[in-house]
């Protein structure tokens, strides 16, 4: 089971994506690899033994991983966006030039429903790319097409690209959509739903929200708030309904089907951690366990590692809450904050942003009253994968959940170390 350092072939095949998130690995003709440079994603080690054990402190027993790949980009990056069961997209973010934007196809081992040993294909494919003249902070994927929407500094403007689907390989930019309101110095926050036409929501503050059609430029959507907070986090809750997070944890509510909608506060910080101050972000829960027409929950993190559960149904108190879910080896700075739901698995949450590590939280055990949250499992690989650089410790910039496996996540680290890892769970241990 060796995987070699560098994939012998990135570029690999290079499947019609309509819509993106459509298509099964394989098939299709092969790309034109002079666009991309081989080697921009490398795999350095990988371990895909069962419970492959991963080195921690002497204090703490050993993390136990059912399946560990560890892969290197040539840039680190702060997005990692799912297009499907198999397909994410990476992009840079340094300010000082051009970035690039990659779409992936995972291994096979990575892309199957469940383990199935050894695997001629362990390494990612690089199977479209572009350049951004600007890093890129945030991108989402819009529903059953093949078109991309991102932002970054040093506006609140949003571009537009699509996916090729001839044999170009490339991921085109088709233009830009503007902020109303002038150039704030932050960056915009994206929601993206499937919807006819086709729609983004944005915004940098919470009294700026608007939605715009891709085609048109139209905006079919604008808040009434007055709250000039900035956004920490954009979601849909539903088809009709948006919710906004700002930097200070309140929560906002819009009913997007009415074109001037008031975004209204659904709820303040709840007092019992309101004084812990710092940023907050958010998350929302969604996933086929939910039966169908049961409402989202939403997930609070704050800077200062504050956890904080709501239920849209009543939003005037906490579903949970818990404090300390910060680690010890915390770094200054809260700009990779986040939280997120495990799409597959009931009670149970990632953490990062903190240092280098990645906290899975059983919720099962959490009351409304605020208690100190205790981690299920940490992975620490970036900690370890950047131990004698001299830039200092890694940091993780972002995770995310795989849509089918339940406990296989992704995150990547300002190393430009990308992780898969599969985690075992320590009440199954042997």
């Amino acid at each position: 089971g060796h995987v070699p350092e560098r994939s012998h072939d990135l570029r690999g095949r290079n499947p019609l994506l309509q819509p993106l998130a459509g298509r099964n690995a394989g098939g299709g003709g092969g790309g034109r690899r002079g666009r991309l440079a081989a080697g921009l994603l490398a795999p350095v080690s990988a371990a895909a033994r069962p419970r492959t054990p991963f080195p921690v402190g002497r204090h703490n027993s050993p993390a136990r991983y059912n399946d560990l790949h560890v892969f290197e980009l040539q840039e680190p990056t702060r997005v990692i966006t799912w297009t499907g069961e198999s397909r994410v997209c990476v992009a840079g973010y340094d300010r000082r030039s051009r970035n690039e934007i990659l779409h992936l196809l995972l291994p096979a081992r990575l892309s199957a429903k469940e383990n199935q040993g050894l695997c001629p294909d362990r390494d990612f494919k690089v199977e479209h790319g572009g350049f951004s003249d600007r890093p890129v902070y945030s991108l989402k994927h819009v529903l059953e097409t093949s078109l991309l929407v991102t932002s970054g500094p040093p506006d609140g403007s949003l571009q537009v690209w699509r996916v090729e689907q001839d044999e170009t390989d490339v991921i085109r930019p088709l233009g830009s959509i503007p902020m109303a309101g002038g150039d704030e110095p932050t960056w915009a926050k994206i929601a993206t739903a499937s919807s006819k036409p086709t729609w983004v929501l944005h915004g940098q503050k919470v009294s700026d929200v608007q939605g715009t059609e891709i085609e048109s430029g139209k905006t079919v959507f604008r808040t009434a708030s007055t709250s000039h907070d900035e956004l920490a986090t954009l979601e849909f809750l539903d088809r009709a309904t948006a919710l906004a997070c700002s930097t200070k944890g309140q929560l906002f509510l819009a009913d997007v089907r009415q074109p001037q909608s008031l975004l209204g506060a659904a709820e303040d910080v709840p007092a019992a951690v309101a004084l812990e101050g710092g940023r907050w972000c958010a998350a929302v829960k969604r996933g086929p366990l939910e039966p169908i027409g049961e409402p989202p929950q939403i997930a609070r993190l704050s800077s200062g590692g504050c956890v904080v559960l709501t239920d849209p149904r009543n939003m005037a108190s906490p579903l949970k809450a818990a404090t300390g879910c910060v680690p010890a080896s915390s770094l200054p700075g809260s700009e990779f904050l986040c939280v997120s739901f495990a799409p597959q698995l009931e009670e149970c949450l990632a953490v990062s942003g903190f240092d280098g590590t990645v906290c899975i939280y059983n919720t099962q055990s959490w009351g409304p009253a605020p208690q100190e949250g205790k981690p299920l499992f940490i992975h620490r690989g970036h900690v370890f994968s950047n131990m004698e650089s001299a830039d200092g410790p890694a940091l993780v910039t972002a995770h995310t959940w795989h849509p089918c496996k339940p406990r296989t996540l992704l995150s990547a680290a300002t190393d430009g170390s990308l992780h898969v890892w599969d985690w075992a769970d320590p009440s199954e241990a042997d």
